[in-house]
């Protein structure tokens, strides 16, 4: 509050002296723009921009933020047409735009803020997970990966047959009588069911009414996991909340939006580098004297194949000293990664650092083979070895980023890379795409997973 207090006070400091030669009344103004904070923040909170489920996680905290811009505009449009006032619009169109830009990136600063905080423990919500052990396992172990989100699961109260007292490295209470006596006991902020037919109806109600004398929160996870908000929808049925399931968009305008997206960026992209390419080119040639580009036989959209092109990174014959390598594989799946591949070559190592290797798969986007967003294309011996649901990847191009690329790339297991394309593929939108090129920088930047 105190930033979006902040930001208030600077855009209207800014319209001020910008506009102050074209303003009637300068003392007016002025004044306008020392209360605009007050203002400001009122309409904040009236958009629930200070909801806390919201703040650090998602795009609704941003997507608040500009609402309460738009608010104020069209407020002010209205009033000042109903009113008949003379307002300075010179003022207006420089005060509010830039107040909403502001505050987005300063929200945008803090959150990054808060991330490294929660990374290292600290601003984290209190979690009792209740369900299977198996359920409660796989939530435990994603919470811990993303600590972003700030729930960190203090204990588990576990239904079906009795077991060890502990699961995942957390305290485990076995029956489902005494859960909101657990979370008083750990001190939880919340209390998350998971798919658990013992807990619904009536028994959940009571377990609701429990909770709220304590003040801790209730949030019931459906059986369906990594489905975004917008495929979901709660409508009633004969009292029961039933949540019907959209299926995703893999035809139709959104498609061709993203489609044409891929192929503008990609022209614009291989002409605004060409210089960085060339250079490239020439470093790998003087290198080792080999071929510059890389290409391997990959499966696309539909199990179809098709020729992916890379700057080569590695010994000419990588692909037969590959044989020799396998025992070495670190990925634990059918993906094939060493941390200290011997195959890569000096010029190479430097590529990979920083994704420069990958470039040349823009013209694999301008000729529909792959997008700039999507899961990681597969090579045909991995492809064969998918089972039912891994092949699911397969409905959408592949990309040359994706949710596996900001996630950690490299490091990533290859059971969670996985995930990830699925939950790409199951909530596209070309919002997302946005948010996950956006991402890509920072992932790069860092590092991170680069080998």
């Amino acid at each position: 509050m105190a930033l979006d207090g902040l930001c208030a006070l600077m855009a209207g400091m800014l319209g001020y002296c910008v506009r102050l030669d074209d303003l009637h009344s300068p003392a007016l103004y002025l004044a306008a723009s020392c209360l605009l904070p007050v203002g400001w923040l009122a309409v904040v909170a009236i958009v629930d921009g200070y909801d806390q489920r919201i703040i650090g996680v998602g795009s609704d905290e941003f997507r608040r933020v500009l609402n309460a811009g738009l608010l104020v505009m069209a407020s002010i449009a209205i009033v000042s047409y109903a009113a008949k006032a003379e307002l300075a619009r010179g003022y207006v169109l420089v005060v509010f735009p830039t107040l909403t830009v502001l505050d987005l990136v300063a929200r945008y600063v803090l959150r990054r803020r808060l991330h490294r905080q929660r990374e290292q423990g600290a601003c984290m919500s209190k979690v009792v997970v209740v369900g299977y052990p198996d359920v409660v396992c796989d939530m435990a172990m994603q919470l811990s990966r993303e600590a972003y989100h700030g729930l960190t699961v203090v204990a588990a109260c576990l239904a079906g047959p009795e077991g060890g007292d502990e699961i995942a490295g957390i305290p485990a209470v076995h029956g489902l009588n005494d859960v909101h006596q657990i979370a008083l006991r750990f001190g939880a902020d919340t209390v998350a069911v998971l798919s658990c037919p013992e807990l619904s109806g009536m028994r959940l109600r009571e377990l609701a009414w429990e909770l709220e004398k304590t003040g801790t929160t209730l949030c019931v996870a459906p059986a369906v996991l990594d489905i975004a908000g917008p495929r979901t929808t709660i409508r009633p049925a004969a009292g029961l909340p039933l949540v019907y399931m959209d299926h995703p968009e893999f035809t139709g305008i959104p498609r061709l939006l993203k489609n044409c997206f891929d192929r503008a960026f990609a022209v614009t992209a291989l002409v605004l580098l060409s210089p960085l390419l060339a250079a490239i080119a020439l470093m790998i040639k003087i290198n080792d004297r080999g071929p510059v580009l890389f290409s391997q036989v990959r499966v696309g959209v539909d199990g179809r194949p098709f020729r992916i092109y890379k700057f080569r990174t590695m010994v000419a014959d990588a692909e037969v000293l590959k044989a020799r390598l396998v025992e070495q594989n670190e990925t634990g799946g059918v993906l094939f990664k060493i941390r200290e591949d011997p195959r890569i070559t000096v010029v190479g190592s430097w590529l990979r650092r920083w994704s420069l290797d990958e470039l040349p798969q823009l013209f694999n986007v301008l000729i529909g083979d792959m997008s700039l967003v999507g899961p990681r294309p597969a090579l045909p011996e991995e492809a064969e070895r998918y089972h039912t649901h891994v092949r699911r990847r397969l409905a959408v191009k592949p990309g040359i980023t994706g949710l596996w690329q900001v996630n950690g790339r490299s490091d990533l297991p290859w059971e969670e890379a996985v995930r990830l394309d699925l939950r790409y593929v199951e909530n596209w939108s070309f919002m997302l795409d946005l948010q996950i090129l956006w991402k890509t920088w920072w992932a790069i930047g860092t590092g991170t997973g680069a080998y």
